[in-house]
């Protein structure tokens, strides 16, 4: 079975568990995931798209306007999956939901009128990723890594965030995948912001660049820093610490564990390293696919963790942070958004021994 009718089979079978008799899914996360990679978005932003699906236990259908259709059906290569399209023209409301779901008991992943929010629900669907998916992933990955390396190693006193987040955007853009979180902070904004939009601000000694790339719909987390002229004694501090609450958090994330077991270590490591409520200023992360998180790591948090899922964790202490994202093996876990050259720490977590990159010093 490929990979597009595993997903097929996957949400009949939930249709059925729900005693429902459609689906709807209108989130570009959602759309991305169930046509293998297909772009539903114009606004890059947006959470749902220009086009939705349908799928009931017998049809599929594609719904979307007249100036998206072909695109979608030729360029993305959508109707060599045969889905029924219902089009509308761009000008109109498209009728087809209405006449598709009369009288049906109807699940949606975006929330709907008459319609059973299954937004969780779809989340683990996309969380629980295919071998095609993981391959993907990994290849994405590999963008990251270029794009942030590229990025982060021109940056330069003076500049300003605008500027730094210029270069990472464009970096990321010319290898294909999307900059859809851009985050800068330099020096002082490191310190009060964890999420930093950038800012005219110039770039004295230290600078903090965040991305989350996409592609295929996946979507993929890292983050780097860079600091000129000696390094602190706080931040170096700071820096030893975040990363072993880091490298806990990787090497808790193993097939069969509960995620508030995995969640719990990582509090625990917090504390021991002297940081007891800094995960109290920010989340932690949790599993990535189709969106940057599908959902986040907590300590009443039911999930478990499976082979071949994405996570993404990202602690920080005031003024450091700590990203990457990795997929979970059978027998290890593989962080895809490893830079190669980048110099890293060894951190000893029981029996592993977790690789996390260190503060580029200029």
């Amino acid at each position: 079975m490929n990979e597009f009718e595993f997903k097929q089979r996957q949400m009949r079978a939930l249709l059925a568990e729900k005693n429902l008799d459609a689906l709807w899914l209108q989130r570009v996360s959602s759309f991305a995931w169930a046509t293998c990679g297909g772009a539903a978005y114009i606004n890059t932003a947006s959470t749902t798209g220009a086009a939705s699906l349908l799928i009931t236990p017998t049809a599929r259908y594609l719904i979307t306007n007249n100036i998206e259709a072909k695109r979608l059906e030729q360029e993305q290569g959508l109707g060599a999956q045969s889905w029924e399209f219902r089009v509308a023209p761009w000008h109109a409301a498209n009728p087809a939901i209405g006449e598709l779901t009369r009288g049906l008991r109807l699940g949606s992943d975006f929330p709907a009128p008459n319609a059973i929010d299954l937004t969780s629900e779809i989340a683990r669907l996309r969380a629980n990723l295919t071998p095609e998916e993981g391959a993907r992933f990994r290849a994405l990955g590999k963008i990251c890594a270029a794009a942030m390396d590229a990025a982060i190693r021109a940056v330069r006193p003076g500049q300003t965030e605008f500027e730094i987040a210029a270069r990472l955007g464009a970096e990321t853009q010319a290898r294909g995948a999307q900059p859809i979180v851009n985050l800068i902070a330099t020096d002082e904004r490191i310190f009060a912001y964890r999420h930093p939009l950038p800012t005219e601000k110039k770039l004295a000694k230290y600078a903090m660049l965040v991305l989350c790339g996409r592609k295929w719909g996946l979507v993929c987390s890292i983050t780097r820093l860079v600091h000129f002229g000696k390094l602190p004694d706080e931040i170096r501090r700071k820096v030893e610490a975040c990363t072993r609450i880091d490298a806990t958090f990787i090497a808790a994330t193993r097939p069969g564990a509960k995620l508030r077991d995995v969640f719990q270590r990582a509090v625990n490591e917090y504390a021991a390293t002297g940081f007891a409520d800094e995960w109290h200023l920010h989340h932690q992360g949790g599993a990535a696919a189709y969106e940057p998180r599908e959902y986040l790591g907590a300590l009443n948090s039911n999930d478990v963790v499976a082979a071949g899922q994405a996570y993404a964790w990202n602690p920080s202490i005031t003024g450091v942070k700590s990203e990457d994202t990795i997929l979970v093996g059978e027998s290890r876990n593989e962080i895809v958004t490893a830079i190669p050259g980048w110099e890293t720490t060894r951190v000893a977590i029981g029996d592993q021994v977790i690789e996390r990159p260190v503060i580029l010093e200029q």
